[in-house]
């Protein structure tokens, strides 16, 4: 399932906020760099869904505030 999240990085506290059913509006103390806002954003979404934080992974928008991630319940389990 593919999620859409509007990101805004150097927040005062760490929110995450679902509009409707695939869109999410996120604040995130971390800095926009070294990819640390992305990947708190990762584990935000992971804490909503209840699964790991290796299902969850960024498809789109790495340098950009609007990103899209993929929630895979299963691909975090072993091959």
């Amino acid at each position: 399932m593919y999620i859409h999240v509007k990101v805004q990085p150097n927040a005062k506290r760490d929110k995450l906020q679902e509009m409707k059913a695939d869109h999410f509006t996120a604040e995130v103390k971390a800095p926009a760099e070294r990819n640390l806002a992305n990947e708190r954003v990762r584990k935000l979404l992971a804490g909503h869904f209840g699964i790991p934080a290796k299902s969850v992974r960024l498809i789109s928008g790495h340098h950009s505030p609007s990103k899209i991630f993929d929630i895979s319940p299963d691909s975090g389990s072993a091959s």
